[in-house]
């Protein structure tokens, strides 16, 4: 966890730093399509509206990023910042409107996306628990692909959207890599030499007995 941890301490100290001090920290957002939104690739994830919209982020991030960084180790770095990158390009090229997107909620869609698929491909035991736990606590996160269900808030439909599409793009991707299903090779040869002692123990009682 130390890793998710850090990270979660960064948002709030940035979060913390930009109201006492007013620093208006929310314009270096991600704005589709122009050029000012490029730096908000990186910087978006990092930024967020209110406390209670980085509260709303902390749990999600806290507990998706611990079972990314426990279950898929040799993978997490990378899926963790490709998620961050791909998801924020993926917004700037494809979203819609002029304001600018700010929130962590693109990364924690990929990463529920990643460890929800990757139990599924790669059919082990322990990540396929993995992926049950992940659809028990994170299910209604769907819900937020639909922003006409929450018509009163700005939600970033689309960092949602994207977050998700590169989960599921890099849990297919890095199928092959990190944990895998066990597979058990039964050695026939042992197999063979206990059933030719058994013949010829046979056999060498048969003689005896003639």
């Amino acid at each position: 966890m130390i890793f998710p941890v850090a990270f979660m301490l960064l948002l709030w100290l940035i979060r913390t730093a930009d109201v006492i001090w007013d620093m208006g920290m929310n314009e270096y957002g991600l704005y589709p399509l122009k050029a000012k939104g490029l730096l908000g690739i990186i910087t978006a994830p990092l930024l967020h509206a209110n406390f209670s919209h980085l509260f709303a982020n902390t749990v999600p991030l806290l507990v998706l990023g611990s079972l990314l960084f426990y279950f898929y180790r040799p993978l997490a770095w990378q899926v963790f910042f490709l998620v961050w990158l791909m998801t924020g390009a993926w917004v700037w090229v494809f979203a819609r409107g002029s304001g600018a997107h700010i929130g962590a909620s693109g990364i924690i869609y990929g990463l529920a996306s990643f460890l929800f698929l990757s139990g599924i491909i790669r059919r082990e035991q322990r990540l396929m628990i993995i992926t049950l736990l992940v659809t028990f606590l994170y299910g209604s996160l769907l819900w937020g692909l639909f922003p006409q269900f929450f018509p009163k808030e700005h939600i970033s439909w689309e960092s949602h959207l994207m977050g998700l599409l590169s989960g599921a793009l890099l849990a297919i991707w890095y199928r092959k890599s990190g944990p895998q299903k066990k597979v058990y090779v039964w050695d026939d040869e042992d197999d063979n030499e206990q059933e030719e002692d058994a013949y010829w123990k046979s056999t060498s009682t048969n003689d005896d007995l003639n």
